[in-house]
């Protein structure tokens, strides 16, 4: 196997390249002044497994080199691709909330086969079920554990591992069973038009403990602010995050920090100052 690192996934690329003890061919990309990207390959893949490693986040100009790799790594013969993409984005919109919206991530997933891809591998992703629309195979990991394993670092104090949402209940109990926690769930409902999003109060027997808000995705951090503001007026002493995915876009890190949260616990599925979890260990032991 070899490992090609897209321009949005170089480190990590690196990272599961030492992990595997495998090659890893490196890209040269650049962007146009009027916003074309080019790629390329630097090296021979020709007859080779090649795992293609590039998360979609900045989003649509990293999908479009996520396109041009996979496109091109056929091209040049690989003679198997492994499509890893951590963060696969317009995940959310696997429906159609209003009549006459797209959905997206079906168009996503057309675009990803057309490339020829054999597999795909991506973590916690926000809907499991739209992986049936690929025609080959798929594996959702989860980064749950590790974020539980890197919770217990804290020392808390009677965890309680809260989901700020239905969505996200599966991934609060993953955590919970690595810290040997209680477990709860907020509900929220979000306007269609505006975006604003409400959570409904639940009373949880979270007094004077430590309470861990559990999420897939942090996009602009509403959803985390309301559930920790939530938690804090029930008497949590300290409320932590973890996310796979801390998009953290605009002011989002501020807000939740200013809603009394200690610390935000991301990986680097999305490469930024929250990164605390790596996944490469993941990826490549579901490569091997």
């Amino acid at each position: 196997m070899i490992i090609v690192p897209g321009p949005a996934s170089q480190i990590l690329g690196f990272k599961i390249g030492r992990l595997l003890k495998t090659d890893v061919i490196p890209v040269d990309f650049k962007r146009f002044p009027d916003g074309e990207t080019y790629i390329r390959i630097d090296g021979d893949i020709k007859n080779k497994h090649v795992a293609v490693v590039q998360t979609t986040f900045p989003t649509n100009p990293h999908l479009i080199e996520l396109f041009l790799l996979l496109d091109t790594a056929r091209d040049l013969g690989a003679s198997k691709i492994s499509a890893v993409v951590p963060y696969l984005a317009y995940a959310r919109q696997d429906k159609r909330f209003r009549p006459g919206e797209a959905i997206s991530i079906k168009t996503i997933i057309r675009l990803i086969e057309n490339t020829g891809v054999d597999e795909l591998f991506t973590i916690n992703i926000h809907e499991e079920s739209v992986l049936s629309d690929f025609h080959f195979p798929t594996i959702n990991l989860s980064a749950m554990k590790d974020i539980g394993m890197h919770l217990q670092k804290y020392r808390l104090k009677e965890p309680y591992v809260v989901s700020p949402d239905q969505g996200a209940e599966s991934l609060a109990k993953q955590v919970a069973e690595v810290l040997n926690s209680d477990v709860g769930c907020c509900f929220k409902k979000r306007d269609l038009i505006t975006g604003e999003i409400e959570t409904e109060m639940v009373e949880l027997a979270i007094k004077d403990r430590d309470a861990v808000i559990v999420d897939d995705i942090i996009s602009t951090g509403g959803t985390i602010v309301n559930a920790a503001k939530m938690l804090k007026a029930q008497g949590a002493q300290r409320v932590f995050v973890g996310a796979s995915h801390a998009l953290l876009i605009q002011n989002a890190r501020t807000r939740i920090m200013q809603a009394q949260v200690e610390e935000i616990i991301g990986t680097d599925t999305v490469s930024n100052e929250v990164s605390k979890i790596s996944v490469a260990p993941l990826i490549a032991n579901a490569l091997t």
